[in-house]
């Protein structure tokens, strides 16, 4: 691997490629204390540039503390203990609630050792692939969400791999690159096989899936748990024009959803926790107070964003899977 790069299509200044190239080989341990640089003649001439533009990477390195030079003989390596700023292109979905528990975690957990540049692709691929290939060369991390969009692999697979975090969902296709993520199936099957005693007194599940945005692990858990025990269960995209019936139990991944719900269990005066039971998706303050109490199933976005963060800054590459589980409350 070369030790300096330059890619004239990026937006990040020649000489802050320099600079990163050179941070990024000691942070990889390409390079050591005393080792000795390229010289500004040469860089200059490699790749077409000024010889002031290099002079203006390595006096910056300069002053940082990471390098010095001797007269005559050229620049080398002083010191490897620095903070490495990394240079962390986040990529989320959409931004609610939950996300913004996790991207403060993570935020908080980088500390002063990154500047985070965050982007939203809101479920499209054309915004997914645009923004990646505008910012392809101009991070040291990319952190990506790819939710269910079909076709996002090939496009991640675009990106520096050894540089690439996966969030929140992975699938088979991106099983080589390191991720803090939910295991959709096992959670539901887990977080309904640990309700199942109250989920008995009702007699039917249905589960509001609008496949467009969820997972299909969700789905996937939720007919295993109900073959497995013998429950009726229905599969539904959305609320609109629906009839609760007493004995129902929802359980609702989408918010919207959860405030329709609610409603009309209003409405037709039904006792919500006894005539209709409610497990919602990922948790949040309101859902501890509204109708006494609303049961979810809940991964810990904050462990999330700091797991995250970590894996980054320890330079580590593996795939974890953030916990969940059932908080049980009135509504069930």
């Amino acid at each position: 691997m070369k030790l300096i790069t330059i890619d004239p299509l990026k937006s990040l200044p020649k000489y802050k490629q320099i600079i990163l190239s050179i941070e990024t080989a000691i942070a990889e341990k390409r390079l050591k204390r005393g080792d000795h640089l390229p010289s500004v003649n040469k860089i200059a001439l490699e790749f077409s540039l000024s010889r002031d533009t290099v002079l203006l990477a390595y006096d910056e390195l300069k002053k940082r503390g990471i390098i010095y030079s001797r007269a005559g003989k050229g620049y080398y390596i002083k010191s490897e203990e620095f903070a490495f700023e990394q240079r962390i292109f986040l990529l989320f979905d959409e931004f609610n609630s939950f996300k913004e528990d996790l991207y403060n975690a993570f935020k908080e957990t980088i500390g002063n050792n990154g500047q985070i540049d965050i982007f939203f692709h809101y479920f499209s691929l054309d915004v997914f692939k645009k923004l990646v290939n505008e910012n392809n060369g101009d991070y040291t991390k990319y952190v990506i969400m790819p939710t269910i969009l079909k076709g996002v692999a090939g496009i991640i697979k675009t990106l520096p791999q050894n540089d690439v975090y996966i969030l929140d969902q992975t699938n088979d296709e991106l099983q080589d690159y390191p991720s803090i993520h939910q295991n959709h199936s096992n959670d539901i099957y887990k977080a309904l096989a640990e309700g199942r005693p109250k989920l008995g007194k009702y007699k039917k599940l249905i589960l509001i899936f609008p496949d467009f945005k969820q997972p299909p692990g969700m789905q996937q858990g939720f007919i295993k748990f109900c073959q497995t025990f013998g429950f009726e269960h229905e599969i539904i995209p959305d609320f609109a024009n629906h009839t609760i019936t007493p004995g129902d139990v929802y359980i609702i991944p989408n918010d919207r959803d959860l405030v329709n719900v609610i409603e009309q269990a209003q409405a037709q005066h039904l006792k919500i926790g006894r005539e209709v039971g409610i497990i919602s998706y990922n948790d949040t303050p309101l859902k501890k107070v509204v109708e006494k109490g609303i049961t979810t199933i809940s991964t810990d976005f904050m462990a999330m964003g700091k797991i995250l963060a970590e894996m980054i800054l320890n330079q580590s590459r593996e795939q974890v899977e953030n916990k969940s589980r059932l908080i049980v409350r009135h509504s069930l």
